[in-house]
């Protein structure tokens, strides 16, 4: 009887104190508003060339670039966020070019 006392107040059998150990797994740290705007910014300015396309993926890239940038870790959102303003030179670079290429015609 007195063995099952101990195990209620927190000794084992043996004598020693028992210890309950709780493994709560590490919060998930990354940021996917980040990692979606910085891949979308990156597709942008390889396909710059492509005006439509550039467009849409710019504009996708520089929101989930801002979003990501209010989220921690901010890594990836400021490289998105610093290659869709680096997009959005190009694009005007490309417009200048495909007008003054019309303007010759």
């Amino acid at each position: 009887m007195e063995e099952n006392m101990n195990c209620r107040n927190g000794l084992n059998p043996s004598g020693g104190q028992t210890i309950i150990v709780n493994n709560v797994p590490a919060a998930n740290k990354n940021n996917g508003f980040g990692i979606a705007g910085f891949v979308l910014a990156l597709v942008g300015v390889v396909f710059c060339w492509v005006p439509a396309f550039d467009w849409v993926v710019w504009i996708l890239g520089l929101v989930f670039s801002v979003i990501g940038v209010c989220r921690k870790p901010r890594g990836l959102a400021i490289a998105g966020l610093a290659l869709s303003l680096l997009g959005v030179i190009l694009i005007v670079l490309v417009m200048g070019v495909f007008a003054a290429a019309l303007a010759t015609m």
